[in-house]
């Protein structure tokens, strides 16, 4: 366990990566003791800090969603991170990629919360109910630890490597089988990646839940309105510049994002 200080420190350093596109060293090396209790308290000093200077909580995401995923990292259950209002990118404004660190894309099915959830009851049922639409989504995830060398700690402390996401138009999820989405990552023709909905959790809408179960013990509810991203269907593909990603969903639809 750190200290309150230690914490603020991490915080500070984490910070300062994104402002100047600067990666830091793994906080598990200058941090010794970090854990995930930590990582979530640093995570919540620099959400505090950017909602005091004016950001807006639109939603969140959740990672490590895949059990490939956990057990690289070494855990039995997913993180999560916050979806601010300035991470919003729009599909027709290209993104300049000198902005982040180390950027890569993910695929995923995103939900659009019509209701406000259940918390510490949370079933796949109730996500089904409160949501609006489901939407093609690409998250643009990004890690201010150098290198992606990166623990479960880090990329906790590090708003599970959020940095933006883009959303498409969508459906009712009840037109659809939301574990059977087949996904496809393409950039000028060329398949990157692929996937299925059931890779999030076996199933998207359980990733949701679990999150709405989570964060309820800390007293935060996913709203009306909010964003959730619950995973990705396919590998993440690195950034370059000039790139142009699509990710095309059967039964959803596509989006797209360009990078300058």
């Amino acid at each position: 366990m750190l200290t309150d200080r230690q914490r603020r420190e991490a915080a500070e350093l984490l910070r300062s990566a994104e402002r100047g596109a600067t990666p830091i060293a793994p906080l598990t090396g200058s941090f010794p003791g970090i854990d995930t209790e930590d990582a979530y308290e640093i995570q919540l000093v620099n959400i505090r800090h950017r909602v005091a200077a004016g950001a807006e909580v639109r939603g969140h995401k959740v990672g490590l969603s895949s059990p490939v995923m956990q057990r690289m990292m070494g855990v039995d259950e997913p993180d999560y991170g916050h979806l601010l209002h300035d991470m919003e990118l729009r599909p027709h404004v290209p993104v300049p990629v000198a902005r982040y660190c180390r950027p890569r894309v993910e695929v995923e099915v995103g939900f659009v919360l019509g209701d406000d959830l259940p918390g510490g009851t949370c079933s796949p049922a109730d996500v089904l109910a409160a949501t609006e639409r489901v939407v093609p989504a690409l998250e643009l995830i990004d890690s201010r630890i150098r290198d992606w060398r990166i623990t479960i700690a880090d990329t906790i402390a590090d708003n599970a490597s959020s940095a933006g996401y883009v959303l498409g138009a969508g459906r009712d999820p009840r037109e659809l089988d939301l574990r059977a989405i087949e996904a496809r990552l393409t950039s000028d023709g060329e398949l990157l990646a692929e996937g299925r909905s059931d890779a999030v959790l076996g199933d998207p809408a359980a990733s949701v839940a679990w999150l709405a179960r989570t964060v309820a013990r800390f007293g935060v509810p996913l709203r009306k309105g909010h964003v959730v991203l619950p995973g990705s269907c396919t590998r993440a593909v690195d950034v370059t510049p000039g790139a142009t990603f699509t990710a095309e969903f059967t039964g959803l639809g596509s989006v797209s994002l360009s990078f300058t």
